[in-house]
């Protein structure tokens, strides 16, 4: 037995060493097999990823500006700065003035670059070289919009738009003494959802029957609307369905109802369109600062009849014309300054004047639709300050706008009656089951 110890001995103790080197080989492949695994690298977005949304949020800073990179790319992003150019931009980024002039041609039915906005953003793909060449430029015209300029291959133009989702909201409010509308809603919605809903209601939806400068403490209100949100972040407002505004005693409601696939208006309860033929007023939000009648002339000092509505406003605040029709003068006139003169059929026309500039568009001869800017407001001609002073005529002579009876816009269709019914029914029970 003894002779047969020592190799049996040394038998064992090499089978252990085997089955120690096999399972700590095995360990190793597992260990190194999960290393693998944890350290995959992350494919980053592609030119066009980038484009459609944006850089990835959890990106750091690099060096020289740059937001971000890729294997190929180097991602900047900026703001325009006030009077900044387009061309000086790029021009960082070895554009020449070759290939912006190209740019210029291939934009020009897409996008004016000279309406490129200081304080929005922006976004320079560049490549990852030592030459830095844009490869695009994505401007940000607004939060849902962007405008893409292309220079890989050939030098191309397009728009883009940013996934919208929408939320329904309503309130309701009263306006309180020395507040206003803008007050009574920014004080529910914040400042910066407020003006956009503001100027719907007062120019939209009541702008016709309701005048804004004159709403007084105890008026009310209720709104039912749709915010729309980019990632959940809000961009702005979006339809108005209904509304009810009490203003001196009296309740207006609107039903927003869609006639066919152009024409989209707001009716009453008892299916009258709100539009009417005339705005109430060419300006946002202005205060009338002398009205129609005899008054003394803050510059002659003699009493004489004022002949028109005067708004004060600052200087190059938009004028819209309060209804369509034809430009029938555009240029200086006398004391008006700098004038334009809308005629809108044989029995109205109207007068905007004091004008710092002219908007092009409203030249002697042009078409010009109810809303549309026809210039901003200045102090030519005999003027104290800036304002705008408007007239309104009939059949030729001036006459006090604000008490005119106009005439309502297109009526709501025979066909439509009854759709419109199912519409104002389920608005108005929305309405009423509010309760702040």
């Amino acid at each position: 037995m003894r002779k047969y110890f020592f190799p049996t001995t040394l038998l064992l103790f090499i089978s252990t060493i085997l089955i120690f080197c096999n399972t700590a080989t095995e360990n190793d492949t597992t260990k190194e097999d999960e290393v693998t695994v944890d350290t995959v690298k992350i494919i980053p977005p592609t030119i066009n990823e980038i484009i459609e949304d944006g850089i990835p949020q959890d990106s750091i800073e690099f060096r020289d500006g740059i937001s971000y990179e890729t294997d190929e790319y180097s991602v900047i992003e900026g703001v325009i700065n006030p009077g900044q150019a387009i061309s000086q931009i790029l021009g960082k980024y070895n554009i020449n003035n070759t290939d912006i002039y190209k740019l210029e041609q291939a934009s020009k039915d897409i996008f004016d670059l000279r309406n490129i906005q200081s304080g929005k953003g922006y976004t320079v793909i560049c490549s990852k070289d030592s030459n830095s060449i844009a490869k695009c430029f994505v401007y940000q015209k607004s939060k849902t919009e962007y405008i893409v300029f292309d220079f890989r291959d050939t030098i191309s133009v397009y728009k883009g738009e940013k996934e919208v989702t929408t939320k329904n909201n309503i309130i309701s409010g009263t306006i309180k003494q020395g507040g206003g509308l803008w007050y009574s809603i920014a004080k529910q919605l914040g400042e910066e959802k407020a003006p956009p809903l503001v100027d719907k209601l007062a120019n939209s939806i009541y702008g016709w029957s309701i005048d804004f400068f004159q709403i007084q403490a105890k008026d009310s209100f209720i709104v039912y609307f749709e915010e729309k949100y980019v990632d959940d972040e809000y961009v702005g407002i979006g339809k108005v369905f209904a509304a009810s505004f009490t203003h001196k005693g009296k309740t207006i409601n609107a039903f927003r109802f869609k006639e066919d696939e152009k024409y989209v208006d707001y009716f009453d309860e008892n299916e009258n369109n709100l539009r009417s033929t005339f705005l109430k007023s060419p300006i946002d939000f202005a205060r009338v600062s002398s009205s129609f009648g005899n008054r003394k002339h803050p510059i002659s000092g003699k009493w004489k009849k004022h002949k028109g509505t005067d708004y004060a406003a600052s200087t190059g605040t938009p004028i819209m014309t309060t209804a369509s029709g034809t430009v029938t003068y555009s240029s200086r006139k006398g004391g008006y300054g700098n004038c334009v003169i809308v005629k809108h059929n044989d029995k109205y026309t109207t007068l905007y004047a004091h004008l710092s500039k002219f908007k092009s568009g409203a030249r002697k001869g042009d078409y010009v639709k109810q809303g549309d800017v026809i210039g901003y407001v200045g102090s030519t001609g005999y003027a104290t300050g800036p304002h705008l002073h408007y007239e309104f005529f009939l059949y030729g002579k001036q006459v006090d706008h604000f008490k005119q009876s106009l005439p309502p816009s297109l009526p709501l269709k025979k066909e439509n009656k009854e759709a419109f019914e199912k519409v104002r029914t389920e608005y108005t029970k929305i309405l009423k089951n509010f309760v702040k």
